[in-house]
């Protein structure tokens, strides 16, 4: 049978390329979610600053839920975003272990550079630069050029970050902490031995200076541990750990010390691993569902050749096993071809991951063979078992009716198929109904919504020969205004409708899948700008790049101009929901002072009071309400960006959290838990007689280099929070919707490359080459029709309830050229893909191609 498969594949290449095509773009697109999910995984760097301690204790950051005891935990953590504290405590505690030789501590700080011009210094990587006390430099090999910073005007930089400023020993520099910028004396340089590009810039105060810069009483960021000599470095962390017995501390050493000292490792590694596997579990779908189609298509037009080697004495089994093992052939061919595709990829995306947030500007994927072993497996597996499933019914008939039923397509479909296919559709109407009558429940109707529409796809797909059978009874009139080659292009579909079925199931898995993707987000991102154009009451917003001094909101306030004003905190923290096994949800929060909430921002109240706001109480979007099943007076479980703990009371509920933030709370709350310690804007709402605040605005910004007076209307970071997530979901759709669309280029060839019979019959009788050419544009019409018009019907009744959970309304925001170009562009990719084969097949003369091989 393998002798007879490899003969097959060479003297069958139009169905092997079409084969092909679909594992190869399959294993690529596998390739990709495995590449970035590995990433994620093993995402490190190595250490700089702690490169000379042989342990480092920080804080493990990650929170757990409390019902994870004895549970997988990794499946149920979810990352913090802002440094989890250490225990001063802990130092003075790891100096009395065994094999310790000296205990460091690292505090940090806000530190910006003002270089020449009065312009805030980017930091190494684009990141802001940051400070530390001078001790923490004997966890790094630094090197000293000059001396050590003492007293409260002196610092040292490192040597790229003076370069930058243009600065040397005994200049003066111009830095700026959560206050005005101060002028200090610079006393050193110093650099990192061995590493000649930092990835973080950092500039050195006194100890003294830095404890009371950080206003942390008993904390410090991380705790250094430098082993006494004759040491093991792995019995030291075991050591350390035991002596700690804190869960909430992690103790690395050797690479993962790179973890303690760079969070945005660590944060971005599981959001990656978080957003790969969300898209992996999509596109796996789609793939073997296009595996499933294209085998399926490619055994049915060897109908003919199955059949005679039935009437041959071909056992099931023996011809099982030879289309099993043409498909493993190409199988692993198209997933190793495919791998280096989807590195390629995943380089060609690396910049826009890096400008959404998802990694850092310096991410560099893992390019292992993990992914790749993955991708041939899943692409072997997948066509192993689609090809089975496609010669299930070859197998199963006798011998003599696999060759009436090759001379003539069933137009029926089996009992079981059909039944399977009423009870899918059943079960989509019964999902609908479910939706619309849990009004504003927004988890239950994201959920919903979610499995709406891969029941739709599928439901098309097993009702493929019926749905087609209807489209065409309403596209009938149309076909018949063409009184010839309508007419013919008719006949035609009637008469092979599985054949219809095969071309117009990728168009609608391609309109459905990429239209409900696009337009929930599209839907869900003119929510939030409207919400935040509606609930921004305040007049002017103040912002900086890198964070606003907490200074600038206490300055503004006390402008005669300025009626009230408000810093606003961001960050991301975790909640605990209300039913039983509910994982750990983040959420997004922000902070702002209780007294000039109402005056700054409408967040729309729906229950409650929030003028009740209080460093005990917080404000919950109805969106969190809902996904955490928690309403007013109820206690919340949370744990801040830094891990605290909290369970405040919830004293109001609000609608427009879309366009701020799912949590809202006291402002010195959540700026104390955040790790800048700085505002991300300040709100400002003028007096109403008041003159020239714009200008008195942009003078107090002027004393705080980098911050600017901007239009309330712009963006904001939630709004940001939103493209970001929303461009996750263009990526998904625009990779399924390539997937798909070529794959039904690659269906239309299939099926026209396997007509020329048909198509020499028709010449031999009489028609015309272009009578021909017309009939296929009239077929092609008509598959584009079906599958445009019964994809946008499937993708309807997810998205009517994703708009009832994010905007309480069944209509959904469809831009219309965006419509235009995901119909339009399968449209016409399904047309080229039908005619351009039937050119070349006429090209052939009739009594030639009478002859040829199926």
């Amino acid at each position: 049978m393998l002798v007879l498969a490899l003969k097959t594949l060479r003297t069958r290449k139009g169905s092997l390329i079409g084969t092909f095509v679909a594992l190869f773009l399959g294993s690529a697109v596998l390739s990709v979610c495995g590449i970035l999910l590995e990433s994620g995984l093993r995402m490190s760097q190595p250490p700089e600053r702690y490169a000379a301690a042989d342990v480092v204790v920080a804080g493990r950051q990650e929170a757990h839920s409390p019902r994870s005891a004895g549970k997988n935990k990794a499946a149920m953590a979810q990352p913090l975003v802002e440094r989890v504290p250490v225990a001063a405590d802990a130092a003075r505690r790891l100096a009395a272990v065994a094999g310790v030789g000296s205990v460091v501590t690292d505090i940090g700080v806000p530190a910006r550079v003002i270089g020449p011009g009065g312009i805030v210094l980017p930091g190494a990587t684009g990141a802001p630069s940051t400070g530390h006390n001078w001790s923490s430099t004997r966890m790094g090999p630094y090197t000293l050029s000059g001396r050590a910073p003492a007293g409260d005007h002196q610092v040292v930089l490192d040597e790229k970050l003076a370069q930058r400023a243009q600065v040397t020993v005994g200049d003066t520099v111009s830095l700026m902490t959560r206050s005005r910028p101060q002028r200090f004396s610079v006393t050193g340089v110093v650099a990192l031995h061995g590493v000649p590009s930092p990835r973080q810039s950092v500039v050195f105060f006194s100890d003294d200076l830095t404890k009371r810069l950080a206003a942390r009483e008993g904390v410090v960021d991380a705790v250094g541990v430098l082993a006494a000599p004759g040491s093991n470095a792995k019995q030291l962390a075991g050591t350390v750990a035991a002596a700690l017995g804190d869960r909430h501390l992690a103790v690395y050493r050797g690479q993962d010390r790179g973890q303690a000292e760079f969070l945005d490792v660590a944060a971005t590694g599981s959001t990656l691993v978080l957003v790969a596997s969300a898209v992996a579990g999509n596109v796996f779908l789609v793939t073997a569902f296009v595996v499933t189609s294209t085998l399926s298509l490619a055994m049915a037009h060897r109908r003919r050749e199955t059949a005679l080697l039935r009437a041959v004495g071909a056992t099931p089994g023996q011809i099982r096993r030879m289309v099993t093992a043409e498909a493993l052939t190409v199988a692993f061919v198209g997933g190793l071809l495919g791998w280096p595709v989807g590195a390629a990829v995943v380089h060609a995306m690396r910049d826009r991951l890096a400008a959404h947030g998802f990694v850092p500007p310096d991410f560099q994927p893992v390019i292992g063979p993990l992914p790749a072993a993955g991708a041939v497996v899943m692409t072997v597996l997948t066509a192993s078992t689609a090809v089975l499933v496609a010669a299930r019914r070859a197998n199963r008939i006798r011998p003599v009716e696999a060759l009436g039923e090759a001379a003539l397509e069933r137009p029926d479909l089996g009992k079981g198929r059909l039944i399977t296919g009423c009870v899918l559709a059943a079960g989509a109407v019964a999902v609908f109904v479910t939706g619309l009558t849990h009004g504003g429940d927004f988890t239950t109707l994201v959920g919903l919504a979610n499995s709406l529409v891969l029941v739709m796809v599928i439901t098309a797909a097993v009702l493929g020969p019926p749905m087609s059978r209807m489209s065409l009874l309403v596209l009938a009139p149309l076909l018949r205004t063409s009184k010839v080659t309508g007419y013919l292009a008719a006949a035609n579909h009637r008469a092979h409708l599985r054949r219809l079925a095969a071309a117009v199931t990728p168009l609608i898995l391609a309109v459905s899948f990429a239209a409900t993707v696009i337009f929930a987000q599209t839907t869900a991102v003119q929510a939030a700008r409207e919400q935040m154009r509606d609930g921004m009451v305040a007049g002017h917003v103040l912002t900086a790049a890198e964070g606003v001094a907490p200074d600038v909101a206490d300055e503004v306030r006390r402008l005669r101009e300025v009626k009230s004003a408000t810093g606003v905190v961001r960050t991301t923290i975790v909640a605990t929901p209300a039913r039983a096994g509910g994982e750990l949800v983040s959420l997004s929060a922000q902070g702002v002072e209780p007294t000039a909430l109402s005056t700054t921002m409408d967040l729309k109240p729906r229950a409650g009071r929030l003028d009740r706001l209080n460093r005990n109480t917080i404000a919950l979007s109805a969106v969190a309400s809902s996904e955490l099943g928690r309403g007013l007076g109820d206690r919340v479980r949370l744990q801040l960006g830094d891990g605290t703990s909290l369970s405040p009371t919830v004293v109001a509920v609000y609608e427009r959290g879309m366009g701020f933030a799912d949590v809202t709370f006291d402002h010195d709350l959540l700026l104390a838990h955040t790790t800048s310690h700085l505002d991300a804007s300040v709100l400002v709402r003028a007096d109403a007689d008041a003159h020239g605040t714009a200008a008195a605005l942009a003078h107090v910004a002027g004393r705080y280099p980098g911050t600017a007076v901007q239009d309330p209307g712009a963006a904001g970071e939630q709004m940001r929070q939103q493209e970001a997530n929303a461009w996750v979901n263009y990526l998904l759709a625009a990779l399924t919707l390539v997937y798909a669309g070529v794959t039904v280029a690659n269906t239309q060839m299939m099926n026209t490359a396997a007509r020329r019979r048909e198509f020499a019959l028709l010449r031999l009788s009489g028609t015309t080459a272009t009578q021909v050419m017309r009939m296929m544009r009239w077929e092609s019409l008509a598959v584009v029709l079906a599958g445009v018009g019964i994809g946008t019907l499937a993708s309807v009744p997810a998205l009517v309830l994703v708009s009832l959970a994010v905007t309480n309304s069944p209509w959904p925001t469809v831009p219309p050229m965006v419509y235009l170009v995901i119909a339009g562009g399968t449209a016409a990719l399904t047309v080229t893909a039908a005619l351009l084969p039937t050119r070349a097949v006429l090209r052939t003369p009739p009594m030639e191609a009478i002859g040829s091989r199926d």
